[in-house]
């Protein structure tokens, strides 16, 4: 049997505030997670859930206070070499062009420059951008600006691809563009991919498999649906389907409860 890709057992994270009471906070407890060789599995649940963290933790750039990390079946030590992230915020270098920061992570791996421009040229026609090469980030809409994350992301060819709200700014029809277009390119190579979002109904219609975490601190999974919509799938029709309005109708039964009870943990902070 081939090991996950990626496999979260028992992982706490808990933090310590840093003023004269030193305060501790368990993000989250005893998250076991296990993400198959092209399966694309989603986490959804109450925002400040812990969501991020164990993004955070599977790039390898959060060590947890408990817990381990395997990448196809081998430990991770340091920062994951085999995964991509696409984080929620914006990462590109607004010195550079698309082309430049589509290339950059080619060329701090030591490829010839030449070569990681034209697989830059490459990523950036299958993202839909091979005319706007060498415009900069702030000559770019905000759905080019998220190709061009896309592209510099995947140009690298990682074997597993963390993304975290990647599409949470955008608008819905540039938003569900952007996941038929994420869709596409993860078909057509099949990566495993650890999805973040806070929205259900984007959840579904990407995934193979839900995973609903409950309302921090200390969060935890509280209920796995796996998906069973047929693919290939567009991400707009597929949500009118009587299988998505039923998936979504036993996900959100779980999650009710936890969202309410998130919703008054931040009343209480505010």
């Amino acid at each position: 049997m081939n090991a996950p890709a990626l496999s979260l057992t028992g992982i706490t994270c808990t933090f310590v505030s840093r003023d004269d009471r030193g305060q501790r906070y368990t993000a989250v407890r005893d998250v076991t997670l296990d993400v198959a060789p092209g399966e694309f599995v989603s986490v959804v649940g109450p925002t400040g859930c812990g969501k991020s963290t164990l993004l955070n933790v599977a790039a390898g750039l959060l060590e947890p206070s408990a817990g381990t990390i395997h990448v196809f079946g081998e430990p991770l030590a340091g920062i994951n070499g085999r995964a991509g992230y696409m984080f929620q915020s914006e990462a590109l270098m607004p010195w550079r062009t698309a082309r430049g920061n589509v290339m950059a992570g080619l060329e701090f791996h030591g490829l010839d420059p030449q070569v990681a421009g034209a697989r830059a040229d490459e990523w950036l026609k299958r993202v839909g951008l091979g005319g706007f090469g060498d415009r900069y980030p702030h000559q770019l809409s905000g759905g080019m600006r998220k190709r061009t994350s896309l592209a510099q992301t995947l140009v690298l060819d990682p074997d597993i691809i963390l993304m975290d709200e990647p599409f949470s700014a955008l608008d819905i029809q540039t938003r569900q563009l952007m996941e038929n277009e994420v869709l596409d390119l993860w078909a057509a190579k099949r990566k495993a991919v650890l999805f973040i979002t806070h929205d259900l109904d984007e959840a579904i219609a990407m995934s193979d498999r839900v995973v609903v975490l409950s309302a921090g601190p200390a969060s935890h999974p509280i209920g796995e649906f796996v998906i069973d919509l047929p693919r290939p799938r567009d991400v707009a029709e597929v949500r009118i389907t009587p299988r998505f309005i039923e998936l979504h109708r036993a996900i959100w039964d779980v999650m009710r409860e936890e969202v309410l009870k998130g919703y008054a943990q931040q009343k209480l902070a505010a």
